[in-house]
């Protein structure tokens, strides 16, 4: 039973090894077809693989993993994750000199890591799960090693990630001291009898810190911006997408599925962080020339926008942060391929490089324009309704706590500015001056490939939203108490609808 449970996280994992073993006997030139043999793998287990193999639900490992609805949705968010990436890498793999099958294989690893923390259901599993995902950027981060700023991300990255996980395992060890237990469940049965013990709390806020770090939040940010510029592009797309998608799910899981209504008293230490991480991530965003360092305040950012979601402790929130995440997604990897394409044609991230990319690549241009155009929260588009979702989640929350209120217009002046910054970019590809380079840019399959599936989910889930949002609604409801359904239902009804009349 307990196999079968884990049969996605086999698959992939026995897929890392695979390639590996594979690298042994084909010659480097064609090692690139590596990484399209396991873009397939992974869509095939994304499309059969967990829509018929897998089990629906179940608990497994003594209570340590779960499969739910929470848990499905992000398994499919990972594996999409992994197939864009790797397709990313095989566009890249002119740029790394050696070690090619090996950064197709720790791809893989992560991708496994974050299928653990999806089914997390205990603090043990939660840290495990991290440190897997943890201990293969150290390395996919410092992959081109001979590159000074690929070596320096690397080594800022285990150093701060190290803090992380020591602040997170002795959190675990508090929090087991104080309740004797580990598992999500169990502390959600006692969560009023700890919530006044110190020595819980304290163990609760080291473990949030830890989380905190992946999610690239205020002040656990320092790392993202020279991280982002100096790793890789594809190892910086999936730490950008997947290390901040499992962050949340364990965020939503210990906060709305362990401890609800410790969190609902920590609502204004939530907000706060959330308010920071968006005004801080917003306003270092503005001045940087670098699109991949200003990505990475973007991240920063977007965090905060997460986060206020989370912060309204409510199944509207919730469903906000999901759909959220689910835009995040297309938007990021389609920023990230075309940086792909654009730096096999330059050495350098420099906004400069960009410049003229309208005559060079008008289709490069178009799909960074768009997608740009939808992290800054542009209608009709994934990001708009994300933004709007959780705008209204926190509005929602104002009538019974006011301060919401100041939450809102905080985050509707962090969109305002993001519209400064993004822009910025679409301003340099078609009125930035001469183009370095007068060529034009040929556009690969796997490039090609990947660009396309962000553009269609850019624009339908944009159009058409409804399809995620009742995925949204149905993961997160078994983290929320009885009646929470009747919210949802009527929280979707108005979204639907609002998306119909626009």
């Amino acid at each position: 039973m307990n196999s079968g449970l884990i049969s996605i996280e086999l698959g992939v994992g026995l897929l890392g090894l695979l390639v590996l073993m594979a690298d042994l006997w084909i010659a480097p030139a064609n090692r690139r077809y590596l990484g399209w043999g396991a873009a397939a793998a992974l869509t095939c287990l994304l499309v059969f693989g967990l829509g018929t193999l897998a089990p629906q639900s179940g608990t497994g490992f003594s209570g340590l993993y779960v499969v739910d609805p929470l848990a499905r949705f992000f398994k499919a968010f990972f594996l999409l994750s992994g197939v864009v990436v790797l397709l990313m890498t095989v566009e890249y793999a002119d740029r790394l000199a050696v070690g090619l099958s090996e950064f197709f294989a720790l791809t893989l690893f992560a991708v496994t890591g974050m299928l653990f923390a999806a089914s997390a259901n205990d603090l043990t599993m939660m840290f495990v799960s991290l440190e897997l995902i943890t201990v293969t950027f150290y390395v996919l981060n410092s992959f081109q090693r001979g590159k000074l700023a690929s070596i320096e991300a690397g080594v800022k990255y285990l150093i701060l990630g190290a803090l992380a996980s020591a602040f997170m395992v002795f959190g675990i060890a508090l929090i087991f001291g104080s309740a004797n237990t580990t598992q999500f469940p169990e502390l959600a049965l006692r969560q009023r009898e700890l919530s006044g013990s110190r020595i819980f709390l304290t163990g609760l806020a080291l473990v949030l810190a830890g989380l905190g770090f992946k999610i690239a939040a205020f002040p656990f940010h320092g790392w993202a911006p020279d991280v982002y510029q100096g790793s890789p592009a594809p190892a910086t797309a999936l730490l950008a997408v997947g290390s901040k998608a499992a962050g949340f799910v364990l965020l939503l899981r210990l906060l709305l599925g362990a401890v609800p209504q410790i969190a609902a008293e920590w609502r204004g230490c939530l907000g706060g962080l959330a308010v920071l991480s968006l005004l801080y991530g917003s306003l270092c965003a503005i001045p940087q020339r670098s699109v991949k360092r200003l990505m990475g305040y973007s991240s920063i950012a977007n965090a905060g926008f997460l986060l206020l979601g989370v912060a309204t402790v409510s199944p509207a929130g919730s469903l906000a942060v999901l759909y959220y995440m689910g835009a995040y997604c297309f938007t990021v990897l389609a920023v990230f391929t075309v940086l792909c394409v654009v730096m096999n044609c330059s050495d350098t991230d420099d906004m400069a490089d960009l410049a003229g990319l309208g005559i060079r690549s008008p289709v490069l241009a178009a799909v960074m324009t768009l997608a740009l155009a939808s992290l800054a929260g542009v209608p009709p588009l994934a990001g708009f309704i994300g933004k709007f979702l959780i705008l209204r989640a926190v509005v929602a929350a104002g009538a019974t706590h006011p301060g919401y209120y100041g939450l809102a217009a905080v985050a509707v002046l962090g969109a305002v500015i993001s519209l400064y910054y993004y822009f910025g970019i679409v301003r340099m590809m078609y009125w930035g001056g001469e183009p370095r380079e007068r060529s034009g840019i040929a556009l690969t399959p796997g490039a090609g490939i990947a660009l396309l599936v962000c553009v269609v989910g850019i624009l339908y889930l944009g159009i058409a939203p409804h399809g995620l949002l009742q995925l949204s609604a149905d993961a997160i409801a078994p983290l929320q108490p009885s009646g929470a359904a009747v919210v949802l239902s009527e929280h979707l009804g108005v979204v639907t609808s609002s998306g119909a009349s626009r």
